[in-house]
């Protein structure tokens, strides 16, 4: 699914939200959702399991610590969640079959 394609389909309580206004914050809610989207496959066999809920886990965790961040403000309060959110990525990309990943398609 497209970014804009998916943009459309989240709802009005999230959208109206202040966070949404905050680019890196819907790029985390659609990283999210494309993990799910993207561990369905993963999850139908024995050894793929643990990996989908660390890709899961990582992704959510993301949208979480920028939240969590944006409730406390700018500056040196907000810098341990932004810098949380930023090193909860690299598992979620070390993670993920890249051949089956709709985070690869060069469309998304």
């Amino acid at each position: 699914m497209a970014y804009e394609e998916w943009t459309a389909q989240v709802s009005e309580e999230i959208r109206t939200d202040a966070l949404w206004q905050m680019e890196a914050y819907r790029r985390a809610m659609f990283l999210y959702d494309l993990a799910w989207e993207d561990c369905e496959k993963l999850v139908q066999d024995v050894r793929g399991r643990e990996a989908t809920r660390q890709i899961v886990r990582s992704a959510g965790s993301i949208a979480a610590n920028i939240e969590e961040g944006f409730g406390r403000g700018f500056g040196r309060a907000a810098k341990p969640d932004h810098c949380s959110a930023r090193h909860s990525s690299p598992p979620t990309k070390a993670e993920r079959p890249p051949q089956e990943s709709a985070i690869c398609n060069p469309e998304v």
